[in-house]
């Protein structure tokens, strides 16, 4: 999704679960995960999401659409949100999916923990969202516009509303539904967010 918001040429390959723990893959991310980007520009790979989101942006919006001016109050608080939301969202929300949906056996404790913890995040975004100005078509978590910071929660939210709508109730958070409804919205999202969120098989 950065790729296509900064409109960089780019190429995406998936790749079966199964094989990401098995070369070629493995050379490329030891920790035999996904996402994997290879930039030709630069000679650079990198893996972790928010590693890529960061350095698509601070390589190549010099145009500020996604991001801040450097050393800006809103550059640090986009790079906190997307610190939260790689260490307090994604493996949270992840678990909640393994165990809701993925596990051989129901294990009442991880689901109920896994769980409240989407009911907590998403709480804490509600909360902030209610402090923020409406901004560009917002509000936003930052600066009054649509950033990385915004993008990404989006795909482990999206899929809470789809995938897990049966184990857990967050439709009482509207300003979040209306948040990621918005960013929905966007040509450079909502095409490809159905595809990108079909469940897999793997770990």
């Amino acid at each position: 999704m950065t790729v296509r918001e900064l409109a960089l040429p780019h190429e995406i390959i998936y790749v079966d679960y199964s094989l990401v723990k098995t070369p070629p893959y493995t050379d490329m991310n030891p920790n035999g995960r996904l996402p994997i980007i290879e930039d030709p520009n630069t000679g650079i790979t990198l893996w972790e999401s928010g590693a890529i989101i960061e350095y698509l942006v601070e390589t190549y919006d010099k145009d500020g659409k996604l991001g801040f001016p450097k050393g800006s109050k809103e550059a640090w608080q986009a790079k906190m949100w997307l610190f939260f939301q790689v260490s307090g969202q994604g493996p949270y929300y992840g678990q909640a999916h393994y165990f809701t949906k993925k596990h051989h056996e129901p294990l009442a404790f991880p689901i109920e923990r896994y769980t409240k913890e989407i009911r907590r995040v998403t709480s804490v975004l509600e909360e902030h969202l209610k402090t923020q100005p409406k901004g560009e078509d917002g509000p936003w978590l930052v600066g009054g516009k649509f950033s990385f910071a915004d993008l990404s929660f989006v795909p482990w939210q999206y899929m809470t509303y789809h995938w897990l709508a049966d184990v857990v109730d967050i439709t009482e958070y509207t300003l979040v539904a209306d948040w990621i409804a918005r960013a929905m919205k966007r040509e450079a999202i909502g095409p490809v967010m159905p595809g990108a969120m079909t469940p897999h098989k793997g770990n």
